[in-house]
Order: C-alpha cells, then sequence, then structure tokens
C-alpha cells in the first residue's frame, strides 16, 4: 500500500505545531507559559505556531484571568483530534511500507 503524501496534514510538518498537538491530545487543556516551558520555545515562537493551529481550527483558545493576570489555556478540538490522528496513521503506514 502506498502512501500519498496528500495524506500528511501541512499543519504538523513543523515539530513545534506536532508537539504541541501530542501534549493537547494528552491532556485535557495545557496554559500557554506550561507549554513553552514544556518545549523549550520562545512566546514569540509559541504564540506563532498556536495561532497556526488555532487558524486551523484544530485548538481551543480560552482566555481568562487568574486574579490580574491574563491565563490562556488551549485544548485541542475535536477537527484537531482528528486531523492529527490521521497523520499519525499516515506516518505509521509510511513506516510499514519501508519493511521489507
Amino acid at each position: 500500500m502506498k502512501v500519498s503524501l496528500e495524506q500528511f496534514d501541512k499543519a504538523f510538518e513543523n515539530r513545534i505545531r506536532l508537539q504541541v498537538m501530542s501534549v493537547l491530545v494528552a491532556n485535557d487543556n495545557y496554559d500557554f507559559n506550561s507549554l513553552k516551558d514544556l518545549l523549550n520555545v520562545t512566546d514569540g515562537n509559541l504564540a506563532s505556531h498556536l495561532k497556526a493551529l488555532e487558524k486551523e481550527e484544530y485548538i481551543i483558545v480560552n482566555k481568562t484571568f487568574v486574579g490580574r493576570k491574563p491565563n490562556t489555556q488551549y485544548a485541542a478540538s475535536q477537527k484537531g483530534v482528528d486531523a492529527f490522528k490521521k497523520h499519525l496513521e499516515a506516518l505509521e503506514n509510511l513506516i510499514k511500507q519501508q519493511k521489507y
């Protein structure tokens, strides 16, 4: 079975977006600072990748305040979970295809 490149989601070609989705699919939600620390990225870098995922409607953004400090929580949307699983299946199929 040949794996078509169309089965891969361009949104997950970047390692940071792939990592963000991995974290959000494995957890109910995650806040900005925790994601930044976990992935060891800068504020701007993370923000741009989160914006790209939000544009695809793969994540849900919930902004609140804790006291006077803003707190932004991120969660994977069902559309994002489905797209991520499809992308992982395509990767698994590619790996299986490489076996003799």
